[in-house]
């Protein structure tokens, strides 16, 4: 029994370097988030594209949306995730703390829920990518799997789903829309947007103007 747990656990350990090895020169070919979901929806929309394919008004967009940061810290945003931890513990709408880092861990290897295991696993998978990948490489794999609506992934099948057009081909107006339905894009959607919705985006135009590619 022994030597069979250790050879489990090997097994998945050299299965993670592997997949690890993979992700830096390759787009995952699927994600437990889309198998989701298609089997929610019905459809599996992506369309993976190059780094230098996205042009920088949607990148612009969503580093100001989810992770200003992202080019100061190694996966880990320590003053974030406390503000979030203060905002939450005096109630209210929740507010999390992940960097796109810690994102891009969570949505290419493992799962949705908020359960210790998964949050202790993205906290490896985090270090992991920050040391192996680097930041451009970062960037485009979250760019190119994170859920965007409905059964749509990434901002290429964002771009064609809500605005028929190519991603390098968007306003900044247009892209600040796609980054505003983060983090919720089942809820969210810029063809019909709330309120809530419209502030966001007049905030993200506004931050964009700050931010610097690298």
């Amino acid at each position: 029994m022994i030597k069979f747990f250790s050879r489990l656990i090997l097994g998945i350990l050299l299965l993670t370097i592997l997949n690890v090895i993979w992700g830096k020169f390759y787009n995952p070919i699927i994600t437990i988030t889309q198998i989701n979901g298609y089997l929610e929806f019905g459809k599996l929309d992506r369309d993976y594209i190059s780094y230098e394919e996205m042009g920088s008004n949607v990148k612009k967009a969503v580093l100001a949306s989810e992770d200003q940061n992202f080019y100061k810290h190694n996966g880990f945003d320590i003053d974030a995730i406390g503000k979030a931890i203060i905002k939450n513990r005096a109630g209210g709408k929740i507010k999390g703390g992940s960097t796109i880092s810690m994102q891009t861990a969570k949505n290419v290897f493992l799962w949705q829920n908020r359960d210790y295991v998964r949050k202790g696993l993205e906290a490896v998978f985090t270090f992991i990518i920050e040391k192996t990948w680097g930041k451009k490489t970062i960037l485009e794999r979250y760019l190119n799997c994170i859920e965007m609506g409905q059964g749509v992934f990434g901002v290429e099948a964002a771009s064609k789903y809500y605005f028929k057009k190519s991603t390098k081909d968007l306003s900044p107006s247009e892209a600040a829309w796609i980054a505003a339905i983060l983090p919720n894009p089942q809820k969210y959607d810029p063809k019909n947007p709330s309120s809530y919705l419209q502030k966001k985006h007049r905030w993200i135009l506004a931050q964009m103007r700050t931010v610097q590619l690298q």
